[in-house]
């Protein structure tokens, strides 16, 4: 960082911060993420892409396939889970968290499915999309790794 500029990384996390904080309204002339990353045409097709190669990892594979028995509805659960932290209209009402808990997840299950987010969001979005969404999902990973016991509260993706 030359000049005492912030970080790419700080940069994105306070953009995160303003847009969870900001009120939703139709004053808000920017679009959401949600629109930006072509509203649910675009978060199916991430989704697909991104769920069809955790299917095939040898690692998270397993336990991804032995809990879930109806994909599409996975996938349409999933989509509205992410519309939802998008900025975007949804119908989630889950418990995200909770359903985690039996899994026996590690911090090696957390970071495979990162990495996997990550290089699905590359793919499959434009560059100032993807590091929003790779940040929402690392929030969310370390928030969850504490919840189910798999990491503690001083992991830190910033």
């Amino acid at each position: 960082m030359k000049g005492g500029g912030l970080s790419s990384k700080t940069v994105l996390a306070i953009q995160l911060i303003g847009f969870i904080l900001s009120p939703v309204n139709d004053m808000n002339l920017q679009p959401s993420l949600y629109e930006r990353i072509g509203g649910r045409d675009g978060l199916a097709r991430l989704l697909h892409h991104f769920y069809a190669d955790v299917r095939q990892h040898t690692l998270i594979g397993p336990i991804f396939n032995q809990q879930i028995e109806d994909w599409p509805a996975h996938l349409e659960k999933i989509g509205s889970f992410w519309a939802r932290l998008t900025g975007g209209p949804s119908g989630y009402s889950g418990q995200m968290p909770r359903k985690h808990l039996p899994l026996g997840l590690e911090a090696r299950h957390f970071d495979v499915w990162l990495q996997l987010w990550t290089f699905n969001c590359h793919s499959h979005l434009k560059e100032a999309e993807a590091g929003e969404m790779i940040c929402m999902a690392h929030e969310i990973g370390q928030r969850l790794k504490i919840i189910v016991g798999a990491g503690s509260s001083s992991d830190s993706f910033i």
